[in-house]
């Protein structure tokens, strides 16, 4: 997700391109993931804005069953770039510190997005995916996987501790 921007860093504030994305996108961790969606470059006063409405697919573990699936993810990016060399002269760019660390267009004009697509990620990614929502998981006892079907083990687990609680449930009057 590299994109060539020097001609339109030369064209007039508003100016845009949108491109497709159908892609295998390799992030920095080297993970690969396919990405599907668009991405739209505007000439700003500065540099460009990248407005992309991606769906990732990135390769997951259920936090139930432990089962190996793509969790399909929807990332929109919204963020300026701004360039470190001018287009017209060559001269190098330099800006003030800033609270916010900006992302930059590299000496050759590249706009590389897979920066900008790993920290989105990062931030919108589930802390438990799941393979799907009704996902049954693992029986504590034996292991078995309890979407292919039910196990042998009893589903009532006793703990020894409340032992003598569960003997006043059962003598108590109801």
């Amino acid at each position: 997700m590299q994109y060539n921007v020097a001609q339109l860093l030369k064209e007039s504030i508003g100016a845009s391109r949108i491109h497709d994305v159908d892609d295998d996108v390799s992030s920095l961790e080297g993970a690969t993931k396919w990405a599907k969606g668009q991405v739209r470059l505007l000439r700003t006063d500065k540099g460009i804005w990248v407005s992309a409405d991606l769906v990732c697919d990135i390769p997951s573990t259920c936090s139930r069953c432990l089962s190996n699936f793509d969790f399909a993810l929807h990332i929109t990016i919204e963020e300026e770039y701004l360039p470190t060399i001018d287009v017209n002269t060559g001269e190098r760019i330099v800006y003030g510190n800033s609270e916010e660390d900006p992302f930059f267009i590299d000496s050759q004009h590249i706009l590389d997005l897979r920066e900008a697509l790993r920290q989105y990620e990062v931030a919108s990614m589930p802390i438990k995916p799941l393979c799907r929502e009704d996902c049954a998981g693992l029986c504590p006892m034996c292991g078995t996987d309890l979407n292919e079907g039910r196990c042998e083990c009893t589903s009532e687990i006793l703990d020894p501790r409340w032992e003598t609680l569960l003997k006043l449930k059962v003598g108590g009057s109801r």
